[in-house]
């Protein structure tokens, strides 16, 4: 069954996110909660999202912007690995707290609060007219290469503070899209070298088969993407992923996944 909703999942949200740069992880994320732990799930949510990204700099890399990619690509690698190296840390945390409910017992955990908190920003975010109105000029790319590779390493999700920079860096829409997917890409492979220690926890041989779904999907959903996304309005997807992001946030938060 996993393998079922967590495929669909990655195959329409590789279609909604195409063109917005962000979206992928973000959902993923909280879907492979659902079947693993939080840390596990983040680690699993980056191979898939780093096997779509390399797929869509085939489909678009050629038109990177070099000098973006730099200014904004290398702080990013750096950062984000303090952030996967902080989130190993976190995981090993006591239990916040517990409750019943309906017969159970829920358990609130540091990283699930701090991840849920993050998703809830993210979405926020994401949706916020005031937020979408704010410039970044070229010389703040630097700042926007550390808060992204910082939160991605943490969180998986990079690309809602990546793309508030980048939109606003004044790249025409190719260069946005492309450089964009190479620095997810180089953040991706910089927190799997981190998070590989928790692979083994994963039994990632034995997920083989669910992680080749979801990446399969994801790429059939990234090549749609391409081809009907410029047919959909960009805020109203802003608006659905939002409205899921904040549900299953509050969920998570809550101890209920």
């Amino acid at each position: 069954m996993e393998i079922i909703i967590i495929s669909l999942a990655a195959f329409f949200t590789a279609v909604l996110t195409f063109f917005s740069g962000f979206g992928l992880g973000t959902i993923l994320t909280p879907v492979f909660v659902l079947f693993f732990p939080i840390d596990v799930a983040i680690a699993l949510t980056g191979v898939v999202h780093f096997s779509n990204n390399l797929f869509k700099i085939a489909l678009v890399g050629r038109n990177t912007d070099k000098t973006v990619l730099l200014r904004f690509g290398v702080p990013a690698i750096l950062a984000s690995f303090a952030g996967a190296w902080l989130l190993l840390k976190i995981t090993v945390l006591p239990t916040l707290f517990h409750y019943e409910l309906w017969g159970r017992t829920f358990e609130v955990t540091p990283v699930k609060l701090i991840i849920a908190l993050l998703l809830i920003l993210f979405s926020v975010l994401e949706v916020s007219p005031s937020f979408q109105k704010v410039q970044f000029g070229k010389d703040k790319l630097v700042w926007g290469g550390i808060l992204s590779g910082f939160f991605g390493g943490l969180s998986g999700i990079q690309g809602a503070i990546r793309s508030a920079f980048l939109i606003k860096s004044g790249l025409m829409k190719e260069a946005y899209i492309a450089t964009g997917v190479v620095i997810a890409c180089l953040v991706d492979f910089t927190r799997l070298s981190v998070y590989a220690t928790r692979f083994t926890s994963a039994n990632l041989h034995e997920n083989l088969t669910l992680l080749i779904s979801a990446t399969l999907a994801a790429i059939a959903g990234a090549y749609m993407g391409k081809r009907v996304l410029k047919k959909v309005t960009l805020r109203s997807i802003q608006l659905l992923v939002a409205v899921m992001l904040i549900f299953i946030s509050l969920a998570l938060g809550m101890g209920l996944i």
